[in-house]
């Protein structure tokens, strides 16, 4: 059955549409400073984290301790 030609174009139109709205928001989730951005507050709120706070100055004394005791040996 053919398909009037109206209808052909506005399924035309309406497709076009909806690849220009996935584009846009393709576009904005591979955008790098929003990448960056995302990562570095996923970041800040692991370190707000008492537990990691606590290890990594746990981490961090330890390596003074060594570093210590190696130069004075």
């Amino acid at each position: 059955m053919a398909r009037d030609p109206d209808t052909i174009q506005r399924d035309i139109e309406q497709a076009r549409d909806a690849l220009a709205s996935t584009l846009d928001q393709l576009s904005e989730k591979a955008d790098p400073k929003k990448l960056v951005d995302d990562a570095t507050s996923s970041v800040k709120s692991k370190f707000d984290d008492p537990r990691v706070k606590a290890a990594l100055i746990g981490v961090g004394v330890l390596v003074a301790v060594l570093v210590v005791r190696r130069l004075f040996r």
